[in-house]
């Protein structure tokens, strides 16, 4: 089971439904470390898509340069927070009122999309081929909605319509990598931009920084990732990141109560107020969410020292947050505190379904 924190742990005891817990000062630690792991060589970019809650966002603005959106909806909602900070705009399929909107930095997808632009500085995505080694999802040298290929890229840099500074390549290639893959993979799209000819005021890199589910204390080397990364980019050039899931994953977490302990065709179930409606990350990525049990427990159905699969109250085999987690014990009551929730959960969940309540929210300062 997963460790939590003394905080998280009493916030969680005191929870009366499904809630999302932000450890703010964990998380304000957490990336103040990248931030100085990358040192001044190295400009980091937040992309908002992975966590839109203020309070985590607000938190992550204090430490980077600046911000990622990619829809006019996540615009308006970065602005909330008041912040000078750059803002980016990316994704594909912008419509021609997202094209007008007023921000630093377009990541321009197609040909067609930069014909459409006015007045705006950007940077084209390209989808390149990957270097050999492990990741978890690879985007580039593959069909792909992203960006283009390296032959339209090219054309485009000498297509800029009047009033439109290209400044730059983008790309995001891979997900799931180690520092060593990851640093490898930005000095391909840095030579690459090079080679090329191609405009390179600024090279970004993208995210795609491991974070594993299945050995939470395990995480990304920053350290050796700032190291390997510094020289890459030639004098001129501004080298970017953009990660998400790895700077807020690690410091969100789902506190819900177990309503029923029951035993179907020999293996036991835990179910759970809430579910997947409100975290999908372990359905979207086929694993069990790192977990643990805090004792809060009723004179209810419990299991001792067995595996327990924890589900939802949702109509459906779909419906499971871990599955066969062997735990010391489980009763009607108790509150399990789900870990690494901090990205890509309630965000991407469908919380209409059944309509259920949704989850609270709470910061922890």
């Amino acid at each position: 089971m997963i460790a939590v924190p003394d905080a998280v742990a009493e916030a969680a005891l005191g929870v009366d439904g499904p809630t999302y817990l932000y450890d703010l000062p964990g998380l304000d630690d957490h990336v103040r470390a990248i931030r100085t792991a990358l040192g001044p060589h190295v400009e980091f970019f937040h992309a908002v898509k992975a966590n839109p809650d203020l309070g985590v966002l607000r938190t992550i603005a204090s430490h980077v340069d600046g911000l990622e959106v990619a829809s006019a909806g996540e615009l308006a909602h970065v602005r909330k927070l008041g912040t000078d900070l750059l803002i980016a705009f990316g994704g594909p399929g912008k419509t021609d009122a997202e094209l007008k909107s007023t921000v630093d930095l377009f990541h321009v997808e197609s040909r067609y999309e930069l014909a459409r632009l006015t007045g705006a500085t950007a940077l084209l995505r390209v989808n390149l081929p990957v270097p050999e080694g492990p990741a978890v999802l690879r985007m580039g040298g593959l069909p792909s909605p992203f960006g283009m290929d390296p032959e339209d890229a090219r054309k485009a840099a000498v297509e800029a319509p009047p009033g439109v500074r290209v400044i730059g390549v983008h790309a995001h290639l891979v997900s799931g990598v180690d520092a060593e893959q990851a640093a490898a993979v930005a000095g391909e799209v840095v030579r690459w931009s090079v080679d090329a000819g191609l405009p390179r005021e600024v090279v970004n890199v993208g995210g795609g920084m491991a974070v594993d589910y299945l050995r939470p204390d395990e995480r990304f080397d920053w350290a050796r990732y700032g190291r390997l990364l510094r020289g890459l980019a030639p004098p001129g050039t501004v080298l970017r990141i953009e990660p998400g899931r790895a700077v807020s994953a690690y410091h969100g977490w789902y506190a819900t109560r177990v309503l029923d302990v029951k035993r179907s065709a020999g293996s036991w179930f835990a179910i759970c107020a809430g579910g997947t409606h409100h975290l999908r990350t372990p359905a979207a990525k086929g694993h069990s969410q790192p977990l643990a049990v805090l004792p809060r427990g009723s004179s209810g159905p419990s299991v001792d020292d067995a595996p327990v699969t924890f589900v939802g109250q949702l109509c459906t085999p779909k419906d499971v947050l871990a599955r066969d987690v062997v735990v010391p014990r489980v009763r009607v009551g108790d509150v399990v505190a789900f870990g690494m929730a901090g990205a890509y959960a309630y965000n991407i969940s469908h919380t209409e379904f059944l309509m259920h309540p949704k989850p609270a929210v709470v910061h922890l300062i």
